[in-house]
């Protein structure tokens, strides 16, 4: 069963859990389950994805159980008003805070096939603010240094392109734990060794939008699953990771 985090008439939005696909894609064929299938299934009604998580992403995902209600919230989505939360642990210890303002290009299509490289893709503006919420430095030579910095970051995207928050920590070197195309593969041996972690370490924590019906202010929040809480338990940062 999937955690429902909130519904009424017109929304419903899950926990949804890591390593679980929004819908069919290409990037893993033969998956069978589904976020938008279970769901459906679940509450016996069609439901309308609203955004897409990463299948690693853990976290808020927002759905509209009908059209008009898809519609308003899609235009929402895209003047870039829904104002959405993540946690994410990632190599080394940025900056207290910041802006990354960086443009990103498509390179991936919608079911996850890498785009051809020839096909040149208008790069669009892409900004993510961000905010050190704690660090950790552990007494293991994981890379060239003989200890190893790990820091827990908040991100906020202010746009929402294709994998966005993934490639700006990439861009900013300092890359989400657990990520297999923009991470640093020995980091993430290490996390899968010392805390039997094999999952994308990054997490959907909270969502911000106009209700459809009436336009009130809605906030939804949902904590990081257990996967996830485990590992900050386990890096002392327990009671941090709300603040």
């Amino acid at each position: 069963m999937l955690d429902i985090l909130y519904r009424d008439d017109r929304l419903v939005a899950i926990n949804k859990p890591s390593g679980l696909l929004v819908h069919r894609s290409n990037i893993d064929r033969h998956e069978t389950r589904f976020a938008v299938q279970l769901l459906r299934d679940q509450i016996g009604q069609h439901v309308h994805p609203l955004h897409r998580l990463d299948k690693g992403t853990s976290g808020v995902l927002l759905f509209a159980l009908d059209a008009g209600s898809a519609r308003e919230v899609g235009i929402q989505f895209q003047r870039d008003e829904v104002k959405k939360r993540y946690l994410a642990i990632v190599r080394g210890w940025p900056p207290a805070a910041g802006v990354i303002d960086h443009a990103l290009s498509r390179r991936f299509d919608d079911y996850g096939r890498k785009l051809d490289p020839r096909a040149k893709s208008e790069a669009l503006p892409a900004v993510t603010e961000y905010r050190r919420l704690a660090t950790v430095e552990l007494p293991d030579a994981v890379d060239r240094h003989p200890t190893s910095r790990y820091a827990l970051v908040e991100l906020q995207p202010r746009t929402g392109r294709q994998h966005q928050l993934r490639r700006h920590m990439k861009h900013i070197a300092h890359p989400i734990i657990g990520d297999a195309t923009w991470g640093k593969g020995i980091h993430n041996r290490f996390f899968q060794q010392r805390f039997a972690c094999k999952r994308l370490l990054l997490a959907c924590t909270g969502i911000a939008l106009r209700h459809p019906l009436d336009g009130r202010a809605l906030s939804i929040a949902a904590p990081p699953e257990e996967s996830f809480a485990c590992v900050l338990g386990a890096l002392g940062w327990e009671t941090i990771r709300d603040k």
